[in-house]
């Protein structure tokens, strides 16, 4: 996850994602408070988050129509959807944040593909808009394109 510079060196890509949302200070307390994700630059229409080292920038406006049409095993998940992929003990400590802030979850937390390559454990939820989220946890970064 890395782009090679002019002088040859790594440097890390960073990810940018833009969406609507439908209330700025909604988003604000959820991306803010129960994420725990910096605000950045923002004006009266958007505002951007350090969303875990990537760049989110939420604008209000109408979100994406989702539906649950996305096949994993014997789930049905909201497609489309963004996230993040975690270490399993980040991702333990955010779910842990979500229960206690009382989130209601599409997909609660739980492992999926247990003892098979590619482990993962998994949780789905919607942000005040509706924008739908998974995060999934790996024990190690080995196991991210496991077959």
């Amino acid at each position: 996850m890395s782009t090679r510079t002019d002088a040859g060196l790594r440097t890390p890509s960073l990810f940018h994602l833009a969406i609507h949302v439908t209330d700025l200070d909604e988003a604000r307390r959820f991306y803010g408070d129960v994420l725990g994700c910096a605000e950045g630059r923002s004006t009266d229409t958007w505002v951007d988050f350090d969303f875990f080292g990537h760049q989110l920038s939420l604008h209000l406006g109408e979100p994406i129509r989702t539906s649950r049409t996305g096949r994993v095993g014997e789930h049905l998940v909201p497609m489309p959807h963004f996230g993040l992929v975690l270490l399993l003990p980040q991702w333990q400590a955010l779910a842990h944040r979500l229960k206690a802030a009382g989130i209601e979850f599409v997909l609660p937390p739980q492992v999926r593909f247990a003892g098979e390559p590619g482990e993962q454990w998994t949780m789905f939820f919607c942000d005040p808009a509706g924008n739908p989220l998974e995060i999934k946890g790996f024990a190690s970064t080995e196991g991210i394109y496991a077959h």
